[in-house]
């Protein structure tokens, strides 16, 4: 059985390897996407691991490790407990460092016991006198990031505006720390913007026999903190189950897509061989037979598929690690589990997508398959009473032409989709800033993502004493991990004096008027079954419930609104602010002041307030990752388009050769194929935008995540599936149409 299923698809090898690229796309999404979650949740835990700590103290609830803060002066109280052998501090975040939007940095004391872990495989270490007495602020650089960025001992790097002497090259065989840099604390704390602030502690314990002792006492001084062991810290983080959510996304829909031209593939394989089947059924063939030969084919194609992509996704992840450090990106994130996931899915896929041409196939009658003649199904011919000969063709082969366009769809439907949810996002976050009233707004320069920007409010109380400014205030963004609230509750702090928060419509209780209260989102309060009065734990910090809020930006109804310092303090960022807003004595002043606080403040980025959303670097990051997507769906859906398009040259060959016979030129040969192609995309467009529309409604209807998003549909989102429906047309009817022009009208007419 095995060597007729190999020959059967050897016999179309044009088909098998079109059908085996669709899978292949959809295995290495899932493998190279994988991989990285999987490399950011295995690097977090050999950084804990790796600190040969017993215990680890961290702030409780943290949304992810770099949104943990500390006091740092806390080191002092936990050295001085019988228990405790060492402690040192650690502070981790993001950075950007020449091109690289996301850039681990991890921040230690001099004389961390934890220094000892990277080994320095060039130049010197930070606690060693070389690395001391370098001039300017010096770090330590992985050994993959300096590969990257093409740095050695002695260079100059600069990250998050600041350079930076690079004084050695250190490994620690962990991808995402050899991805990034270390650094003095202080320098550290300087360029997250967390002054004084560590994201956790490691605590060496004199004797193992001490541990629950210690925990117990930690407790007790400190009810506000966290205590636990590597291990339970590792899994409190939020942010690699929201990575592993995206992952998932995107690769189930390029495997989806890849599935439908799988079953469209052996569905016309049955077409074709309709007579093939009914002589094996002449010759004693059972229907179990014929079902496991054509089941099998299927699997098969899969089974390449899956190897082939796995291929391509470990070469995607090298290629990668030549060019990012992107969530240290490296072939050692790889792991037996990714790929065997990604084979799981795709021979799923095999047994789903091929069952019904299988099933089909075994229940066609013997005598029945004997007459068959080709073209099509086999059923008898039917015809649309309208249209030209190009929909004709695609009315007759119905079926086939039924799941090309559910590829097209799922494909166009599903960038629209995601593209209205990041306009809807981005919309919020307008009339967010909007009602605010001011001309201007403020984030930190040279960042990556506005979730790090940190501001200080010395540079604001600046800004707000230029002559032109009639008041500056900030705001400031944190996130807390909360089960009871769905997963996660977004923290906004406003100063209550300022004029920011007068955005903030109170629709019960009162206002903000000092520290330790909290406004509520209506959503939330229902959701947490909470009533004004009570008291709300964020992190182990409670607060009272003093006011119910409602908002027109959906996300805003999913947290609280707390005071700036209280959220300056949640967030680990005394005196930072992530955001202002700005009001100018004389509104026509705007532009002009723009480039002043721009030119006078080299450390913030100012942009009208209409503007902001629109300079995001989220919002850049956004539209890159969209345009990758879009081009891996062009890429999928239109080998499926190209399937089709081939099959029906195939299909057609006597049909051609008369035509040819008849007069036809190849160039209206070709235009004939291109025209189907073209409607099988323009069809397929039209069925994504329902697909879209229908997908955009279910979200918005899932309890809790329904009030996050919002779809904002716009002409150019419409724009963009019509170029990818053509897109996809021109890309599956080029090849097909070139290969029928070259049909010899003798021969296509001998076709059988």
């Amino acid at each position: 059985m095995m060597g007729i299923i190999w020959k059967n698809l050897m016999r179309r090898k044009t088909r098998t390897l079109l059908t085996v690229a669709g899978i292949a796309i959809g295995v290495a999404a899932i493998v190279s996407l994988s991989a990285l979650a999987d490399g950011f949740q295995m690097g977090s835990m050999a950084l804990l691991r790796g600190s040969k700590a017993d215990l680890v103290i961290s702030q409780p609830d943290a949304f992810d490790l770099s949104m943990s803060s500390i006091d740092e002066s806390l080191a002092a109280e936990f050295a001085s407990m019988p228990e405790v052998k060492q402690v040192s501090g650690m502070i981790q975040g993001y950075s950007e460092a020449e091109g690289q939007p996301f850039f681990f940095v991890f921040g230690y004391p001099e004389g961390s016991f934890v220094l000892e872990r990277y080994s320095i495989k060039g130049g010197a270490g930070l606690a060693a006198q070389g690395g001391k007495s370098v001039r300017g602020r010096p770090l330590i650089l992985g050994a993959a990031a300096a590969e990257v960025l093409g740095k050695a001992v002695g260079d100059a790097v600069r990250v998050g505006g600041k350079v930076f002497r690079v004084v050695g090259i250190y490994e620690t065989g962990d991808a995402m720390e050899d991805s990034g840099a270390v650094m003095l604390l202080k320098d550290a704390q300087e360029l997250l913007g967390k002054p004084r602030q560590v994201s956790l502690f490691y605590i060496q314990l004199k004797h193992p026999e001490l541990r629950e002792r210690l925990i117990q006492r930690v407790q007790r001084r400190f009810p506000d903190l966290s205590i636990g062991g590597v291990q339970d810290l590792a899994e409190q983080s939020s942010l690699a189950d929201m990575l592993r959510g995206y992952v998932w996304a995107i690769s189930g829909l390029a495997v989806v897509i890849g599935g439908v031209g799988m079953m469209n593939a052996q569905l016309m394989s049955v077409f074709e061989r309709t007579r093939e089947i009914g002589v094996l059924r002449a010759i004693g063939w059972g229907k179990a037979k014929i079902l496991g030969l054509v089941l099998g084919e299927a699997l098969m194609v899969c089974f390449v598929g899956g190897v082939v992509g796995s291929l391509g996704g470990v070469l995607l992840i090298y290629l990668l690690s030549t060019t990012t450090t992107f969530f240290g990106v490296n072939l050692s994130i790889l792991r037996l589990t990714q790929f065997a996931t990604a084979f799981g899915v795709v021979m799923v896929l095999g047994i789903t997508g091929g069952l019904y041409p299988a099933w089909r196939a075994a229940q066609l009658p013997p005598i029945e398959a004997l007459r068959y003649e080709g073209g099509g199904s086999g059923a008898r011919v039917r015809r649309l009473p309208f249209g030209g000969m190009a929909l004709q063709s695609l009315w007759q082969r119905s079926t086939r032409t039924a799941l090309t366009l559910s590829a097209i769809g799922l494909a166009v439907g599903g960038i629209m989709a995601m593209e209205a949810v990041l306009r809807g996002a981005f919309q919020d976050l307008d009339a967010m800033i909007l009602s605010a009233n001011a001309e201007i707004m403020l984030r930190q320069a040279n960042i990556s993502d506005t979730g790090f920007s940190a501001i200080d409010e010395e540079t604001l109380g600046r800004i707000a004493a230029l002559p032109e400014v009639q008041a500056v205030s900030g705001l400031i963004f944190t996130a807390v991990t909360m089960p009871e609230a769905g997963g996660f509750f977004v923290v906004q702090g406003y100063a209550p004096n300022e004029f920011f928060i007068q955005r903030i419509r109170v629709v019960e209780g009162q206002p903000l008027t000092t520290n330790h209260q909290i406004l509520v989102g209506r959503t939330m309060m229902e959701t947490l079954g909470k009533k004004v009065g009570d008291t709300l734990e964020l992190s182990r910090v409670r607060f009272r419930i003093v006011g119910v809020y409602e908002s027109k930006v959906s996300w805003e109804e999913l947290g609280g609104v707390i005071t700036l310092r209280d959220a300056q303090s949640l967030a680990g960022r005394p005196r930072k602010v992530s955001m202002a807003a700005v009001k100018l004595r004389d509104p026509r002043t705007a532009e002009a002041m723009v480039k002043k606080i721009n030119h006078q403040f080299p450390e913030v980025h100012a942009t009208l307030s209409t503007e902001f959303s629109r300079q995001m670097p989220d919002r850049l990051s956004a539209e890159v990752m969209l345009n990758a997507i879009s081009f891996l769906a062009i890429f999928v859906g239109g080998i499926g388009v190209l399937n089709t398009m081939l099959m029906s040259v195939f299909e057609r060959t006597r049909e051609i050769g008369v035509l040819r016979a008849l007069g036809w030129r190849r160039r209206q040969i070709l235009g004939m194929i291109l025209k189907e192609a073209l409607i099988l995309g323009l069809l397929g467009g039209w069925i994504g935008v329902v697909f879209a529309f229908v997908l955009g409604l279910g979200l918005t209807k899932v309890p809790l995540l329904g009030g996050l998003l919002h779809t904002v549909w716009e002409w150019d989102i419409f724009g963009r599936a019509l170029g990818i429906a053509i897109g996809l047309g021109v890309l599956g009817g080029a090849y097909p149409g070139y290969r029928a022009t070259r049909l010899r009208p003798v021969e296509a007419l001998r076709y059988e």
